[in-house]
């Protein structure tokens, strides 16, 4: 009876269980969607304002220092996008790998990488190893909005433009040094079964957009007013900002596959759980029905028996 007890309790914990993960399924289900939809929505400003840029960029001799390559730069920032839950599988354990591999090779180049951490899980590594974070942000990586971007944009943008000599304030109030790039890495949702993790430099900018075999045709012809400078001046940390946006949504589409693709199987992990001890305790419930009968019969017999020798 003891066994059938404990079993009928680990039935209703794992039920217990299976019906946790799979809210977390629907609601990882219902934010896909939601998540590519603001992707979509996204990528046409993101593509026309590279485009801009690109010509801007082509058509001016403006030495900004979100175009020129530093030759001896020194220290390299990594903003690493991560969740601020758990249950999404391995998509934080590939993000951080593939920061952990970009920080890998900038050491080879003789050069410090610069950590800077979204999402909870991202700041809970770093913190654990002791190991140095520039800066952080929490509590939005699964609808994050373009003021977050901003945020974040507001710290990496003054570091990159102090360069390694120089130092900024952070808005705690503490100081830290600057840095001579940015390299943004995040998980990109390619479907709802695959994210892959990528790292892509956003400052200083990468000429997407070249010549006339370039894909979508040669650069359309602009008149820019007031001026190129200015403009370039204007437009650049809104392209910065853009691009860590555009990484922020894309991010949060692949942490809610991840989610749900986690929550699927440990649903289904648990119904065959829930199946197999259902399974052992109707045999252990069955073999207790066949023992108290074989006892009912013996002492019937042991009874009848006893009878017959009275008589």
């Amino acid at each position: 009876m003891a066994q059938v007890r404990v079993l009928r309790q680990k039935i209703r914990a794992t039920q217990s269980t299976q019906k946790l993960v799979k809210a977390q399924e629907l609601i990882a289900t219902s934010r896909i969607a939601k998540s590519q939809a603001r992707v979509a929505a996204s990528a046409p400003y993101s593509a026309q304002i590279t485009q801009v840029l690109t010509a801007l960029a082509t058509a001016s001799t403006l030495d900004h220092p979100l175009l020129a390559e530093r030759d001896n730069a020194r220290r390299i920032g990594i903003l690493l996008m991560t969740s601020d839950r758990g249950l999404c599988g391995g998509f934080n354990a590939n993000a951080i790998k593939a920061a952990e591999e970009l920080a890998a090779l900038i050491r080879e180049q003789g050069r410090e990488p610069v950590m800077y951490i979204v999402g909870r899980k991202g700041l809970a590594y770093y913190t654990f190893r002791q190991r140095p974070v520039a800066a952080s942000w929490t509590g939005f990586s699964e609808k994050p909005s373009y003021a977050d971007a901003e945020a974040a944009v507001q710290v990496l943008l003054p570091a990159f433009l102090a360069g390694s000599d120089g130092e900024v304030e952070l808005p705690d109030g503490t100081k830290a040094a600057g840095i001579d790039g940015i390299h943004v890495v995040s998980t990109h949702f390619v479907s709802m079964i695959s994210q892959v993790p990528r790292a892509r430099r956003v400052a200083p900018m990468e000429v997407e957009y070249v010549g006339t075999d370039a894909p979508g045709g040669p650069l359309p012809s602009y008149e820019f007013e007031p001026g190129v400078d200015s403009l370039m001046d204007a437009l650049l940390p809104k392209y910065v900002t853009t691009r860590i946006y555009a990484a922020l949504l894309d991010s949060a589409a692949s942490e809610s596959a991840a989610r749900r693709a986690a929550c699927k199987n440990a649903s289904d992990n648990a119904a065959d759980i829930i199946r197999k001890y259902t399974l052992l305790a109707n045999q252990a419930r069955q073999a207790q029905i066949t023992q108290e009968l074989s006892e009912i019969v013996g002492g019937v017999e042991a009874l009848a028996a006893s009878s017959s020798e009275e008589d």
